[in-house]
């Protein structure tokens, strides 16, 4: 668990993340991390979760439709 401080940033607010943990979660400055409400709080994830939906769909629309994805691709 980290304690993370709240920070001036010009007109905004903004958290700083220390080294340890944007090492765990592999991301760095420029970087887009997404806020996603769970029951027990916030959760910080690199992936955007419904963009993870929506290439599930896509997955399953391929899968159905191999025979006409190829004659496309002809």
């Amino acid at each position: 668990m980290s304690t993370l401080k709240l920070r001036a940033i010009g007109n905004s607010v903004g958290v700083v993340l220390p080294k340890e943990l944007l090492a765990r979660l592999g991301v760095g400055e420029g970087d887009t991390l997404h806020v996603v409400e769970a029951p027990d709080g916030l959760r910080l994830v690199r992936h955007d979760p419904g963009f993870e939906q929506q290439l599930e769909v896509a997955r399953e629309v391929m899968r159905r439709r191999r025979a006409v994805l190829r004659e496309l691709a002809k």
